[in-house]
């Protein structure tokens, strides 16, 4: 399952929100919310005082036991389910699952007299003992999470049996999340089940991980269970219904109705359950005689076929790559609308958000391949093998993260995928400043808000990368198909991975899982290199992080030069915390490169000169580097220096380059006429292979003489991305001599893409049309996620404006959204919308009483931060 993060071109007000709404407790904090006992055992323990022996021994014994009650052990698995069959119907008036389960089980390894099985918020009614043809009714207890199950004898690990019961599911109940990474816990999902708003489809789906499928079927809800499974679905005959395997059996019903039914032969774990029953259009296609199928609303297939084209394209790639068949008989790929993560990787059936619902127009700039990838890869690290517990619940998502930059290199190139891992290592960076862990947690509160962050997945990312780095390409993809193969259709721990690379490497390798996997922090370096003797350079690297609570790193690393412009390169083992190394070049060199491919997760201080930079900027053949030398440029405010070099930053082979000095330009426009630039730029909006680098440019434009390229923009408003034609109409906006033709503007008024009602939303602000009321209004069902999040603040502030358009309704709409909307930026984005209603004691009470009720502690501390100082004003 991928972070709720977006593409690259999301402005950056939504990430400085999320590094504001975002607070994360380390493992210390854990044991101080939990315990005040605990809490004193860390920071009250006498040292000196012999006279407190018998203290200090009786809270050093409190200490261990909070410890081992603490611990988060792999569940113990007292039975093994080997097949479920379920068979379901939905009452969409209760929003409630009607079902019949039957379960083949048999005692683990041990004889049983007791079975519990994980049941949410059901009402069940007789469960039977199938001994064959006989059925024998069974008592049980039930406390609506789990059901006690008292079986007719003492069966042993020989003795397979089955467990039939009819139940009514309520998933609505006890639901509710306080994280980001998953917004909602009813495991199924009425969308709109009564049909009650315009435009939106009815849907169901399921969203199983960690352990919310047991609010829709019975099971043993762990990531260590594993069974095959049949699912039989009654849905409208209008519908599809889709699960894991193959459609083995479709059979028409009375009064409109139709049975399907899905079978999965092959076992997986009870999270990667997974139905989805919408009016889908699906895109049928296919790789090597495997079925692959896209499903999403009706009316963007074609959007579909183009947002997941490169599906076939990556199962062969990673397919290649790992030496591993894809493992499964057919894979969907399924966008919802209102999904509570960013996708689920159920097992040939990873559902999706609804950003990927796009239009064929809209996804000529999607951005979406990175998690296509990364739900593509958890069907082998995830599905196939499969993390014992969720204390290892890196060892799915390392890889899934890592499988990002693994496209990105194959597809795009290296500079592409080194600068992906430049963004995942600030992601944990800035996760690092207040929470450091180990990557494999044992000692945690809840799995949702603590497992899924930065660690588990960029950090974990990031260390494969070094992994493989160290080990080379054939060591280290031979080790995954190792490990693949050794453990397929099982469940694995961390030591599982460090001995499948032990085997094909034949190297001990229990130092880089110790300070990687089983400890927290990271690096904190200090390089300086001597270039007194330019034939011999002395390169220092001291290791400066608090070594009472992170480790001393063995570190091999790179250290690379250019010779008449010719790369060279040297590789290095630091292993201890100051350590010097003699380059013995032999020729002169004049600047070393430390890490110059950015392979380290390591944080570096070199105290480099600026004019450092300008040089690696000039002399690099890495992308990467390049783009951090301009970057550091620009954040250090080098004016002179970083001014020569945009002509040729313009030029640059890698687009990222290209935008970023755009960027500078447009914080800068008067050195477009200093460096005679300009007609370059033009050429750059015009001809770019990047839609955001003519987007950038045409920013750049507007923000030169609007008047002057009002002409290039009206024609690029037109251009098939609207990435393009969104920059084209905002900078005729900035247009001081031109008049803008209502005419013109409102040939666009018909379209539903926030990139080009954003532009339009201001074009009616800043020239104060009237009349456009039932325009924004008409716009709301058309957008959620981040496009309503940006749109929102436009349409508040319409009705600020013009009250009279619609205040009323305005104010309904954006409460109606701060209270109920599923999408985290939407209840942001309406209240941000509220604040400027809040002179309304009516509308600030309605605030206050929604933000009180808000589930999510990070949005509701950001709601009741800005309430105050509205308090405080009054």
């Amino acid at each position: 399952m991928p972070k709720n993060i977006l593409g690259k071109n999301a402005l950056l007000s939504v990430f400085g929100l999320l590094i504001f709404l975002i607070s994360c407790k380390s493992s210390q904090e854990l044991i101080d919310d939990e315990s005040e006992d605990a809490e004193i055992v860390f920071s009250e323990i006498p040292e000196e005082d012999s006279s407190s022996d018998s203290l200090r021994l009786a809270l050093l014994a409190a200490q261990k036991e909070y410890e081992l009650r603490a611990y988060r052990a792999s569940s113990t698995r007292d039975f093994d389910i080997l097949d479920t069959e379920l068979d379901l119907s939905f009452d969409y008036q209760r929003q409630a699952v009607l079902g019949e389960a039957t379960l083949q089980i048999k005692p683990y390894s041990k004889k049983q007299r007791e079975l519990i099985l994980d049941a949410k918020d059901f009402e069940v009614g007789r469960i039977y003992f199938l001994d064959g043809e006989e059925e024998t009714v069974l008592n049980y207890r039930y406390d609506f999470k789990q059901l006690l199950i008292y079986l007719p004898e003492e069966l042993s690990p020989e003795d397979t049996f089955k467990i039939r019961m009819k139940y009514t599911a309520f998933p609505e109940q006890n639901s509710g999340s306080n994280n980001l990474a998953i917004t909602d816990t009813k495991g199924l999902y009425f969308i709109d089940p009564l049909d009650t708003i315009p435009g939106k489809p009815t849907m169901i789906w399921t969203q199983g991980e960690t352990e919310y499928n047991s609010k829709w079927f019975p099971t043993i809800d762990k990531p260590n269970e594993r069974f095959t499974q049949s699912i039989h679905l009654t849905v409208a005959d209008s519908l599809k219904a889709i699960s894991n395997g193959v459609l083995v059996k479709q059979t028409p019903l009375e009064n409109g109705l139709r049975r399907d039914t899905w079978r999965l032969d092959i076992p997986h774990a009870p999270y990667l359950a997974a139905i989805a029953i919408g009016d889908f259009d699906r895109v049928e296609d296919e790789y090597n005689g495997l079925p692959v199928n896209y499903y999403v609303e009706k009316g963007f297939g074609a959007g579909a076929a183009k947002v997941f084209q490169h599906t076939p394209e990556m199962i062969e790639y990673f397919e290649k790559l790992l030496q591993v068949k894809f493992p499964w008989p057919k894979y969907d790929q399924i966008v919802v609308r209102d999904f509570v993560s960013g996708a689920m990787e159920n097992t040939t059936a990873s559902i999706f958000m609804e950003e990927l619902r796009l239009t064929e127009r809209e996804a000529i700039d999607s951005e979406w391949d990175y998690i296509i990838a990364h739900e593509l890869f958890h069907q082998w690290f995830g599905d196939y093998v499969t993390a014992e517990s969720w204390s290892n619940l890196t060892l799915n998502e390392a890889f899934a993260n890592y499988s990002e930059f693994l496209w990105n290199e194959y597809k795009y190139g290296a500079d592409e995928a080194k600068l992906k891992l430049m963004v995942e290592k600030e992601t944990y960076f800035q996760e690092a400043e207040s929470k450091q862990v180990d990557l494999i947690r044992f000692y945690y509160q809840d799995a949702d808000g603590d497992m899924f962050d930065a660690h588990s997945y960029s950090k974990g990312g990031v260390i494969l990368h070094m992994l493989r780095d160290y080990l080379g390409d054939e060591l280290f993809f031979k080790g995954l198909k190792y490990y693949l193969q050794e453990n397929a259709l099982k469940s694995v721990e961390v030591h599982n991975l460090r001995i499948a690379f032990e085997k094909v490497s034949g190297e001990d390798l229990n130092w880089f899982f110790n300070q990687w996997f089983l400890d927290k922090g990271h690096p904190e370096l200090l390089v300086e290199v001597d270039y007194s003797q330019p034939e011999n350079l002395l390169i220092t690297v001291q290791q400066v992080q608090d070594l009472e609570n992170t480790p001393l790193y063995k570190l091999p690393f790179e250290v690379s030069w250019y010779e008449e412009g010719e790369r060279k390169q040297r590789d290095f083992i630091l292993e201890g915390a100051f350590q010097q190394f003699a380059l013995g070049n032999g020729s002169s060199i004049d600047q070393l490169y430390f890490d110059e491919g950015k392979n380290l997760l390591a944080r570096v201080r070199a105290d480099n000169p600026a004019e450092y930079f300008v040089q690696q900027f000039q002399e690099s053949q890495l992308g990467v580097a390049r783009y951090e030398a301009l970057d550091s440029l620009m954040t250090r405010e080098e004016s002179l220096l970083i001014k020569p070099l945009l002509k040729d930053a313009l030029e640059d082979s890698f687009w990222s380059i290209r935008e970023l000095s755009l960027q500078i330009l447009l914080s800068n426009p008067e050195w477009i006429m200093d460096l005679g630039i300009e007609e370059k730029v033009f050429e750059i909006a015009e001809e770019d292979s990047e839609n955001s680098v003519r987007a950038g440019a045409i920013d750049l434009l507007g923000a030169l003489d609007p008047d002057k390229y009002f002409t290039a923009f009206v024609r690029m408003a037109n251009d098939s991305s609207y990435l393009v034609a969104s920059s084209a109409l905002m900078a005729m906006n900035f247009a001081s001599e031109t008049e803008v033709d209502p005419e013109l503007m409102e040939r666009f008024a018909g379209e539903t893409n926030y990139r080009i009602l954003v532009p339009l939303a201001e074009y009616y602000l800043n020239n104060e049309v009237r009349g456009k009321g039932a325009w924004f209004r008409s716009k709301l069902p058309h957008l959620s996620g981040e496009g309503l999040y940006y749109f929102l603040g436009y349409f508040s502030e319409y009705f600020i404006n013009f009250p009279e358009e619609g205040e009323d309704e305005a104010k309904k709409y954006l409460l109606a959204q701060m209270e109920n909307s599923p999408q985290v930026f939407v209840r942001l984005g309406a209240f941000q919308g509220l604040l400027g209603f809040a002179d309304d004691p009516k509308i600030l009470d309605e605030m206050i009483r929604i933000a009180g009720q808000e589930s999510n502690e990070q949005i509701k501390n950001y709601f009741e931060y800005f309430l105050q100082m509205l308090k405080d004003e009054n």
